[in-house]
């Protein structure tokens, strides 16, 4: 696993806010780019310490200029607020840099 992952959302009904953080457990990197997939209908409407985009259930999240070095062993953090209807279960399929993490 290159990454671990821990996930908390603020759910209020029809949004929520996430905050997300990534675990380096691979070599130190000089920028890095997260991605998980939604299960549900949740659509991005914004973010924070990353750039966030979205395309279909898949989102992505891309280091900004102060936070691109991240060493092994270090924890970087970003969030973002969504909007959903249903149910709001959390993503899957995290992934920094292409490869799997885990979720912790």
């Amino acid at each position: 696993m290159a990454c671990s992952v821990r996930w908390a959302a603020d759910d209020w009904g029809s949004g929520f806010t996430a905050n997300v953080g990534v675990t380096n457990l691979g070599a130190a990197r000089s920028s890095w780019t997260a991605t998980f997939t939604f299960p549900g209908d949740q659509r991005v409407t914004g973010g924070w310490n990353a750039t966030v985009s979205q395309s279909g259930a898949t989102v992505t999240a891309r280091n900004v200029s102060w936070n691109g070095g991240l060493a092994a062993g270090a924890t970087v953090t970003f969030g973002l607020q969504a909007t959903y209807s249903g149910t709001n279960a959390h993503p899957t399929d995290f992934r920094l840099d292409g490869t799997a993490c885990s979720i912790g």
